[in-house]
């Protein structure tokens, strides 16, 4: 079995393909980890201050996200990729030890990107769609000798991630499912849109209310999530599954309110693209003539390093570049302008055959990418075109030129492993490729280890130790599992995803809401959640997961709902001008239902269902009381 693997992996390695699916994957996940850096950012009191605005947490922690939200940006954009990937993935460890991220904030998707960060510290996703391409391209450039970095990667680069961070989690949540009843009727997918704290703004009750398709959309996500690892190993079955799986989450983005998940686990089906669709797509942005010919003079260090820029912004291949060394004499346009004015300017052709050149050359550059024709406008409108030929004019006026032909042109040595984080580190012990075929393979090993520790531990071993609490030998192998999984579920993301099961919502028939009671009497409810019991926006992810999950649950544990009830209060009281030092908020109850099988139209009936005023938040001097007459309504655990 050991053996069949290396093979496999060598198989992997060995095939080339193109990259570009690698960096459109690196700048989605980029993309969905700054959204969440802004959430963070944005909730930063709420998440982090022990109580918002009054008790304040540490000031470098705002500092960080900065620092982060960098790092990020430069991951998306593909600079320097490797080192900021690392620098990413220490950021996701240290939050999530050191914050309320790890449990009181969890934010459901952590753990993927935990898993997917690691990973892409090895992944060379630097080499499709990366500024790194334009960094290595200047940085190796030799008069009329271009160098081109690699545009390929092996095929394995595209399948670990996917097995890894998507093919786990998906059997993993599909082991789990096969234990939870209302999965077991069909209505894993119905039952979470029902829920006021749960569902989102757009109303899927036509489709709630269809039984049987409900019943099809629950087994056939059961199907998926067990299929799926074996599934994507073979060619055939990969599109199928890849619009089965998008599906699915687009259902979840539109159908719930925890849209970084979504999102996070979407961006991974970009891994799954066929690579003939890329290249498809590519020969579609391309133009089949380009709009401008731009003459350039191949002995100047300046003008081939922005050649080199120009071109690789050039999406649509609308600009057609050439050296004046070589191609001059093959335009006739060029012909009555002497070799000694054309080595002065940059020259641009259009398709007119109308000729233009220094500052000019550039506004039509602009204007051919599309993309950057606003600047363009600008720099031809009076006064801006005066002093953009100003700067221009002075900067090619003072640029140097090499004299050099091609034969004594000495060429920078080319190592484009001096681009790994710890280069020195990566040539001193280089690996063959069976070293690495070995390397990873081990590594597949330990992560199927423990993936299944979590499993297992999750699905027997707990459950095995709250009958038997007496029983020691059980009670030590339960503790061991559970110790291995903490460090797992920190450094790896490997985690249960027994989520959504039916003993998170069986018995779950309270939710909470609360207004602020002015002076005169009068009530108005929080910007928090709705009459609907809804969680409005932008209070999703992480704060619907602090509120749904942790808060008010099915047993309400009463130092938990103290707890987050002052922040919340504590947190929009500042946010709506509430002074705290006399402050009175109403706590209010409405029952749900959250039936194990299908109820008619049951999202309505659980928005409709009316509110109760069963206690107060009183804040005096800024020091908070909870007041519950009617805690008896809510079953909250004293333990």
């Amino acid at each position: 079995m050991y053996q069949l693997l290396l093979n496999l992996i060598r198989q992997g390695l060995q095939k080339r393909v193109p990259a570009t699916g690698l960096g459109a994957f690196r700048i989605a996940f980029g993309l969905v980890i700054l959204q969440e850096i802004v959430f963070l950012y944005y909730f930063r009191h709420l998440i982090f201050d022990p109580v918002p605005y009054l008790d304040r947490a540490s000031p470098i922690l705002h500092f960080l996200l900065l620092v982060w939200f960098f790092a990020a940006a430069c991951l998306t954009l593909g600079w320097h990729t490797r080192r900021v990937a690392l620098a990413n993935y220490v950021f996701w460890v240290l939050f999530l030890i050191f914050t309320p991220m790890w449990q009181d904030f969890d934010g459901g998707f952590d753990q993927l990107m935990t898993s997917s960060s690691f990973l892409l510290i090895f992944l060379p996703a630097e080499r499709g769609l990366s500024l790194d391409n334009l960094r290595l391209r200047i940085k190796y450039w030799a008069p009329r000798k271009p160098h081109e970095p690699p545009g390929d990667a092996p095929v394995l680069a595209y399948l670990l991630p996917v097995a890894i961070s998507l093919g786990l989690i998906y059997f993993d949540s599909g082991f789990h499912k096969l234990s939870s009843e209302f999965w077991r009727n069909g209505m894993g997918s119905w039952l979470p849109p029902t829920m006021p704290y749960y569902m989102s703004a757009i109303d899927m009750t036509p489709l709630l209310n269809m039984e049987l398709v409900e019943r099809i959309i629950g087994y056939t996500i059961i199907v998926f999530q067990l299929v799926f690892m074996l599934a994507i190993w073979f060619r055939p079955f990969r599109v199928p599954i890849m619009l089965l799986g998008v599906t699915f989450h687009t259902g979840i983005l539109l159908s719930l309110n925890i849209y970084p998940f979504g999102f996070g686990m979407l961006v991974h089906y970009l891994l799954m693209v066929p690579f003939k669709w890329w290249r498809g797509l590519g020969a579609a942005l391309r133009l089949k003539q380009p709009l401008l010919q731009v003459y350039y003079d191949e002995d100047c260090p300046l003008c081939n390093r922005t050649v080199l820029t120009l071109r690789h912004f050039d999406f649509c291949r609308a600009v057609d570049f050439r050296g004046l060394q070589t191609h001059a004499r093959d335009c006739r346009a060029l012909d009555g302008i002497p070799d000694s004015q054309l080595l002065q300017d940059l020259y641009a052709v259009d398709a007119r055959g109308e000729v233009h050149s220094g500052v000019d050359t550039y506004i039509r550059i602009l204007l051919a990418l599309r993309w950057a024709a606003p600047l363009g406008w600008i720099m031809a409108l009076p006064g801006f075109h005066t002093l953009a030929g100003r700067v221009y004019r002075r900067i090619a006026d003072g640029r140097e030129r090499l004299v050099c032909c091609m034969e004594n042109c000495a060429v920078p040595p080319l190592n484009f492993e001096d681009e790994r984080p710890f280069a020195g580190f990566w040539q001193r012990h280089a690996a063959t490729e069976w070293q690495r075929t070995q390397r990873i393979a081990k590594f597949l090993v330990l992560v199927l280890v423990l993936q299944a520790n979590s499993t297992i531990h999750y699905a027997f071993l707990y459950r095995w130790a709250e009958q038997a609490p007496n029983d020691p030998a059980l009670a030590l192998v339960d503790k061991l599992s559970n110790y291995v999984i903490s460090y797992s579920h920190t450094f790896l993301g490997i985690t249960p995803h027994a989520l959504y099961m039916h003993d998170h919502f069986q018995g779950y028939h309270h939710i909470l809401a609360l207004s602020y009671r002015e002076k005169n009497g009068k009530e108005k409810w929080l910007p928090f959640v709705n009459q609907e019991g809804r969680l409005l926006a932008p209070n999703w992810g992480r704060v619907q997961s602090m509120w749904a999950n942790v808060a008010v649950t099915r047993h309400m544990h009463p130092e938990r709902l103290v707890k987050f009830l002052r922040k919340i209060t504590a947190y929009f009281a500042a946010e709506m001008g509430i002074d705290l030092n006399d402050a009175v908020f109403v706590v209010k109850m409405k029952e749900v239902e959250t039936p194990m099988d299908w109820v008619y139209d049951l999202r309505h009936k659980n928005m409709a269902a009316p509110w109760q005023d069963i206690g107060t938040v009183e804040w005096k001097g800024r020091t908070m009381r909870l007041e519950l007459p009617r805690r008896n309504t809510l079953d909250i655990s004293s333990h």
